[in-house]
């Protein structure tokens, strides 16, 4: 049996914006609103068409992994069967993670241990992305490379051929803050990565702060600037962002940043693929990482509410309520976005082609567009 379809409810205008804690209710489908923003918007629930319409426009889908794929080490449910149900229909899987403490093979690793077939070729970790953009600037290979960060960017860095120094060894190393003391670092050090790390210490923000300090031409690069991550299944952590952010306000220097939403990483994904932009999306759980990424390379993009859903939404009785407007216009000045709760939902509308059984069923908790400043869900 089919599971019932969220009701619609009427956005209360002037508590939504005046308000942040009044109980705010979703735009009446097919109606036009006018807000003062969105003057005379109108905003449709997806449907068969418009999800077919979307699928058969894409030949690329990529898809950030923390979050979207799993949390932690626990596998989303429905994955396994939207992933292998896209690649019937001939569309180029990528996955695209800022998370840096694994390598491309690491991921590979993980991909197959959850029992997903996924290559190491469909896998771009913001690790990698930082070998590739030392690669691609002549980094001099007599120079090192320290990172704030876990195996997963020396790894890269040995692939590419760099010297990588410090990572999670220089995690259990200790400073004493007393007289005469001088802290000592390399002075052939010509970059130094930053990248999400459960090892940083004080004894690595020195070391980076001087390397970037003293150390002329020395790079400051930033994996990402995530504030927090999904790495385990029940709860958010720190992300890289917090480690960044440290390294920043030590050295008073902005970083070079590759991973998303910088456009490097998409320049290297578009010379590695050779697909428009306009034949991909992006598919991720962040609005200022995943979505703005899409967004910024005019790729379509697919929001999965596994990390603003709590934080701007209530799900009850079939319905998605706004909870905080003031940030939900904050982040969803784009144009059109398609919002699910799975990526298993983005099948929901078109399993009918896709599959012969309907028994196999991909049900949608929520189906809807962000047009300008509003959401409409089905």
């Amino acid at each position: 049996m089919a599971e019932e379809k969220p009701e619609v409810m009427v956005l209360e205008e002037e508590k939504a914006m005046t308000d942040e804690k009044s109980e705010v209710m979703v735009l009446e489908e097919e109606k036009m609103i006018d807000n003062g923003v969105g003057k005379g918007c109108i905003h449709r629930a997806l449907t068969s068409e418009t999800a077919t319409n979307l699928i058969r426009s894409v030949d690329a889908f990529l898809f950030d992994c923390d979050g979207v794929i799993w949390k932690g080490d626990k596998l989303i449910d429905g994955v396994p069967e939207a992933l292998h149900a896209l690649r019937l229909l001939g569309k180029r899987l990528v996955f695209v993670t800022n998370n840096s403490t694994k390598s491309r093979k690491q991921y590979a690793r993980k991909f197959v241990s959850l029992g997903l077939d996924v290559s190491e070729e469909e896998i771009f970790s913001s690790s990698y992305a930082a070998a590739m953009f030392l690669k691609l600037n002549d980094f001099p290979r007599d120079k090192k490379v320290y990172v704030v960060g876990e195996e997963g960017i020396l790894e890269e860095l040995e692939l590419a051929g760099f010297t990588g120094i410090g990572g999670p060894d220089d995690g259990k190393k200790t400073i004493q803050l007393k007289s005469n003391f001088l802290f000592q670092h390399d002075k052939n050090v010509g970059a130094v990565i930053v990248g999400l790390d459960q090892y940083i210490n004080y004894y690595k923000l020195q070391y980076a702060t001087l390397c970037i300090r003293e150390n002329p031409g020395c790079l400051f690069i930033a994996t990402n600037r995530d504030a927090v991550g999904h790495l385990t299944d029940l709860q958010e952590w720190p992300g890289a962002g917090c480690m960044v952010a440290a390294v920043c306000g030590s050295v008073q220097k902005e970083p070079v940043v590759v991973g998303k939403p910088s456009t490097f990483l998409m320049d290297f994904l578009l010379e590695r693929y050779q697909i428009d932009t306009s034949k991909m999306c992006m598919v991720g759980d962040r609005l200022d990482t995943d979505i703005l990424f899409g967004k910024n390379a005019g790729c379509k993009t697919l929001l999965v509410l596994s990390v603003m859903y709590p934080i701007l939404f209530s799900y009850q009785e079939n319905s998605i309520h706004v909870i905080n407007w003031r940030c939900f216009l904050k982040f969803f000045l784009v144009k059109e976005v398609l919002v699910i709760l799975h990526i298993k939902d983005l099948l929901y509308h078109y399993h009918h082609e896709l599959i012969q059984h309907q028994e196999v069923g991909f049900f949608a908790a929520n189906l809807g567009f962000i047009w300008g400043d509003f959401l409409a869900a089905s």
